[in-house]
């Protein structure tokens, strides 16, 4: 075996490592989800890059048909972006918005112990 090929093979491409970590983190999210009781098919925007609950929600859609994209407070936005990513450029067409419900939850203040009112929304996305 030549030194060429043996370095091809201790080295891997930098889309083989991305693959594999998202494969990774989603495979751990969804443990996660069954281990805490959540539903597997909801996705919880918050300060990460769009393009990951976008993906995730992807990889979702193709398995169980279904996903609902929740987010709460200054998240709200992002979550109806990755809702249009998913529907408008990565879906071509297949996936379309179901539902959307706006809600207020009480939430206590971790600095005054006051409750404060917070804005959230869900986003159901399906075929």
């Amino acid at each position: 075996m030549s030194a060429k090929s043996s370095m091809r093979k201790q080295t891997r491409t930098r889309e083989e490592e991305k693959s594999d970590t998202h494969a990774e983190t989603h495979s751990n999210n969804m443990e996660e989800t069954r281990s805490t009781g959540m539903a597997t098919n909801h996705i919880y925007v918050g300060k990460k890059p769009l393009m990951n609950y976008a993906m995730s929600a992807l990889i979702q859609l193709s398995q169980m048909g279904e996903v609902t994209i929740k987010a709460r407070g200054l998240a709200i936005s992002h979550a109806v972006d990755v809702a249009e990513i998913v529907t408008k450029r990565l879906g071509n067409g297949t996936f379309t918005v179901k539902n959307i419900n706006i809600t207020t939850e009480q939430v206590k203040s971790t600095e005054t112990g006051e409750m404060r009112n917070v804005s959230s929304i869900e986003i159901l996305v399906g075929k």
